[in-house]
């Protein structure tokens, strides 16, 4: 049992959106195929995905997000850089005139849930002007029972207009290109950009502000379950390998992205997964290649050949950040009604391009704070021609664009569940090692999985540790299927002097950037 359209039609009118034109409401995979093919919206590839492109916004505009700044919510918020704060009587203007630039056209509605969890699922309606946009919502949420839909009322509503282009100067945005959330009306304006993964994101944001509220760890992670029932979750910003050492063919997979954390466990926010798909290999994550060939998989922004309908995924000719985003239904091995119980093991992972911090190592409730609210990884200046240093990236919470409290709370939380349920953290340098980018390799990915395998195995309980020099690291002299001398990093390196001074220059950026934090945490919690 569904809703009625003319129901549906009824509740939008309720809100504000009359004279709608044709309501595509929950249109299925191949109907949503039909309306992307007749609209010129994609092309089939030569396996039957969906390839799209976003150009000219091929990633999140994180500069053009904002926060609505309402007396019931401003409070809770952690206003600045990530959280800018936009005046109620803008946001109903701009929604006044997104409202009046849909009449008469035709819209694509989703109504679907965020959380897996019943006891916090967000009930979330998408309205959107793309029927590839419908699809990855479809994609990426959790299809409602019959039931939820037939008594389905929106805890809240995304709009998507790509088309719309703001106006800064009468709208108040910084470009043409806006996502604003008003917690109080429960709604997110987003226009001016094609990008799918502003949707995904902004629906994370607001389990964010919300999830915190009830006591539950909101996570900007991956997990998965072993054989023996023991969950596992994988922190990491983009390029550390969250997804792929998630997917792994011996433990299934609870999610690739964003989790809470209640007192019953761990539950998925989403129904799918938003893979990052450049220089994908058969060979060396077998499972999410053969996702980007499967009925159903958007392509978005993938290079692909129009005459012979042939995917290139190491091509970079519109982004490198190329994506894939699937159901998790179609994944060979998952995790049960989308939960896990308490995480027995966490992982916190980085893409280290300095080449200095090892490639795993055991770290203190304490050293689980600093590092959580650290977020650090590092990238290489690969867009200018000749330059080959690479570049710290601190990102608070190992999401900070997504998180609306202060950092604190959500460290506060992590350290109080680590605490109670006496929970493994780990740090794995999934980056470069022999050497900085330039000089030495990247991490051998076999390693990786044979080191992460151990940790979460319990082979590493009772080896030996010693204690890093530089970072104050307890480090495995030895690890199952993994040559010694790569576990410690200065091992790795000819040059052991410009090893010291490379850890030394990385110790002082972590220093320096944990000051922000310094004056709301113990001071046990410091590298």
């Amino acid at each position: 049992m569904t809703l009625d359209p003319e129901a549906v039609r009824t509740s939008l009118e309720s809100r504000g959106l009359t004279n709608l034109g044709d309501i595509n409401y929950n249109l299925t995979t191949a109907e949503l195929y039909e309306h992307s093919l007749l609209f010129d919206e994609g092309i089939l590839t030569e396996h039957g995905a969906l390839s799209v492109n976003s150009v000219p916004y091929t990633g999140r505009r994180a500069n053009d997000k904002f926060v609505v700044e309402e007396n019931s919510s401003k409070g809770d918020v952690w206003w600045g850089k990530v959280n800018k704060a936009f005046s109620e009587e803008k946001f109903n203007a701009l929604k006044k005139r997104v409202f009046a630039y849909l009449q008469g056209r035709d819209v694509y509605v989703q109504d679907l849930i965020a959380g897996s969890d019943e006891k916090y699922a967000l009930p979330v309606r998408f309205i959107q002007e793309y029927a590839y946009h419908s699809l990855f919502v479809k994609n990426m949420f959790i299809q409602p029972t019959a039931d939820e839909l037939a008594n389905f009322a929106p805890g809240f509503t995304v709009i998507t207009v790509p088309d719309f282009k703001a106006i800064p100067e009468v709208d108040g945005t910084l470009s043409e290109v806006f996502i604003i959330l008003s917690f109080e009306q429960k709604l997110v304006l987003i226009g001016g950009t094609s990008y799918a993964g502003e949707n995904k994101k902004s629906i994370f944001t607001v389990l964010n502000y919300l999830m915190p509220k009830q006591n539950v760890m909101s996570m900007h992670c991956s997990a998965n379950i072993g054989k023996d029932g023991d969950t596992a979750l994988f922190f990491g910003l983009s390029g550390t390998g969250k997804t792929t050492l998630s997917t792994d063919p011996e433990r299934a997979l609870i999610g690739d992205d964003e989790h809470g954390w209640s007192d019953d466990g761990v539950f998925n926010y989403e129904g799918g997964c938003y893979a990052k798909v450049i220089n994908l290999s058969a060979d060396a994550e077998p499972i999410i290649y053969s996702l980007t060939q499967t009925y159903g998989t958007i392509l978005e922004n993938v290079d692909i050949d129009e005459d012979t309908r042939v995917v290139n995924l190491d091509s970079q000719v519109y982004t490198e950040n190329t994506r894939a985003s699937y159901d998790r239904s179609v994944i060979p091995n998952i995790a049960p009604g989308n939960r896990g119980g308490h995480p027995k093991n966490i992982v916190f992972l980085t893409a280290d391009a300095f080449g200095v911090m090892p490639p795993i190592a055991r770290l203190t409730p304490e050293q689980a704070m600093f590092h959580f609210l650290s977020g650090y990884t590092a990238k290489v200046a690969g867009t200018e021609a000749g330059v080959k240093e690479p570049s710290a990236t601190f990102s608070t919470c190992f999401g900070a664009p997504f998180m609306v409290h202060h950092p604190g709370v959500y460290a506060n939380l992590l350290r109080d569940k680590i605490t109670q349920h006496g929970s493994h953290v780990w740090l794995v340098n999934t980056g470069w090692t022999g050497g900085p980018y330039g000089v030495g390799s990247r991490m051998s990915i076999k390693h990786t999985r044979a080191m992460l395998r151990a940790a979460l195995n319990g082979e590493l309980d009772n080896v030996q540790f010693v204690k890093d020099a530089f970072f104050n690291l307890d480090i495995p002299t030895s690890c199952p299927h993994v040559p010694d001398e790569v576990l410690n990093p200065r091992n790795t390196w000819a040059d052991k002097e410009a090893y010291d001074r490379q850890a030394t220059h990385l110790v002082a950026l972590f220093e320096e950037n944990f000051k922000q934090f310094a004056d709301g945490v113990d001071a046990s919690v410091r590298m």
